[in-house]
This record gives C-alpha cells, sequence and structure tokens, in this order.
C-alpha cells in the first residue's frame, strides 16, 4: 500500500500490486469550476479530464470515475475486491496488460513524484528493484517486483502516472510490454485515450476515485439473479421428544 509518511520514520513492506492509496491529510474541500493544468502532456495528447475530451469519436466504456477505451484485438477484465467493489480496469492484449486506477489528488500540485519514489523505495525494501527513467508518457519507474505469493523470482513491471486537475491516473505494464517498446505501443495508446471523470465530492487526497460495473454488465447480473433458481428454505429442526424407558 502507498502511503504518506514522515521521512523520519521507517518504511514498511509495500504491496506493488495494490490499489488502495491512502493518506493521512486535509481533505481537498475547495470546490470550484477552476480547471488546473496539471498533467497535461507536452503533446496536448491525454489522459483527458472528463472537461477536456475532445470531440474524436472514440470508443469508451463507462465505469464511472474512469472511461476507458473498448479494445478490439483484446479484453478489458475489471478487477474487484472482496466486497465487489471495481478497484481497476485491466486491458488485456496477448501477453501484455495495462491496469489503470485513479485517484484523488491535492488542487495545486501533483503526487506523481512522490508516489513513485515511494514506490521505489518500497519495492526494493520488498526484494526487488526499480530505477526512475524517462518515457514517452514521462517519469516512469521500470521495476522487477517479486511475483504472486508462493512463487519465486522477480517479474518485470512498468509503472506510469499522469497528474490530473484533482487526481491521478496510474497505469501498470506487465509481460513484454513492461520492457519492449515495441510492444507496449498499443497499451499506450489506450492509455492516452483514458477519460478521469474526478467529480465534485470532497476527498481526501490519494483516495481511489470510486468505478462501477458497466451498465451492460449490471443488466446481466440483474437477470441472471432473477432467472437463477430459488432455493427452497431448509427445514427448522423441529421438537424432539426424548423416549425414558
Amino acid at each position: 500500500m502507498f502511503g504518506r509518511r514522515n521521512r523520519d520514520e521507517p518504511q514498511g513492506d509495500v504491496d506493488v500490486a495494490t490499489d488502495d492509496l491512502t493518506v493521512d491529510g486535509d481533505l481537498d474541500v475547495v470546490l470550484d469550476d477552476r480547471v488546473d493544468d496539471l498533467g497535461q502532456l507536452s503533446d496536448g495528447l491525454g489522459p483527458y479530464d472528463v472537461e477536456n475530451v475532445p470531440d474524436d469519436g472514440f470508443a469508451r466504456v463507462d465505469l464511472g470515475g474512469l472511461r476507458v477505451p473498448a479494445p478490439t484485438d483484446g479484453e478489458l477484465r475489471l478487477e474487484m475486491n472482496e466486497g465487489g467493489v471495481v478497484t481497476a480496469a485491466t486491458f488485456v492484449m496477448g501477453r501484455n496488460t495495462l491496469q489503470v486506477s485513479a485517484f484523488a489528488a491535492p488542487r495545486r500540485e501533483g503526487i506523481w513524484r512522490e508516489v513513485r519514489e515511494e514506490m521505489l523505495e518500497g519495492i526494493q525494501t520488498a526484494g526487488g528493484a526499480a530505477e526512475i527513467a524517462d518515457g514517452p508518457l514521462g517519469p516512469e519507474l521500470r521495476a522487477k517486483v517479486p511475483e504472486a505469493p508462493g512463487k519465486k523470482g522477480l517479474q518485470p513491471a512498468r509503472f506510469v502516472g499522469v497528474d490530473g486537475p484533482r487526481w491521478f491516473l496510474r497505469g501498470m505494464f506487465t509481460g513484454p510490454a513492461a520492457t519492449d517498446p515495441g510492444a507496449a505501443t498499443v497499451l499506450e495508446a489506450m492509455f492516452r485515450n483514458v477519460v478521469v471523470v474526478r467529480g465534485t465530492e470532497a476527498m481526501a487526497p490519494r483516495d481511489q476515485l470510486p468505478l462501477a460495473l458497466p451498465r451492460e454488465a449490471q443488466a446481466a447480473m440483474t437477470e441472471l439473479d432473477e432467472t437463477a433458481p430459488r432455493r427452497l428454505p431448509a427445514p427448522e429442526r423441529g421438537p424432539e421428544i426424548t423416549e425414558i424407558q
């Protein structure tokens, strides 16, 4: 978990695969119609804030806090926690994946610089390796992270981030796309076409923006629930009579 910490305090383990960034701090309670210039890439491309989406005719899936491109040559998977809450969207194209998730950020400053430095330290503490480098999406973190629990070894991962107006968008590339620029081209284009819907509610910096299943998926789940066979309630145990001889 990535969190704001006192620089004088020792750092604990960091799970680089988690999507819940938490922090103790002031709420971003100043709400108005101003839009800052944070996070806009120098070439004018996305990711986009919902207020600045170009009329590009791009098909996107509405996930609430994110509107993500609809892949034509791959899959879109939604990551859910144990409570059934959607936490991230993952594009799967062959052996390559890109997971995206968005978080609240302060109005006047971005958090990607601080987050990537904390991630670098956490990955190294967990036995992995990482370095900060310049990439096509700006400063990024190129890492080798421990594999899933129960497995030994390290796997490559590449983390990118963009600071927007009161939001932060993070992407994690795995598979060949983590190390091969040619294999990452299509997924980078997907990341650039993500739209972030921050909303106007007050949120603590680094709180995750709420995501939801698309309406079509919600309707399908409702239909399955309605057509599922109803189970009869288990019979209750009645009174027992003890025979005395």
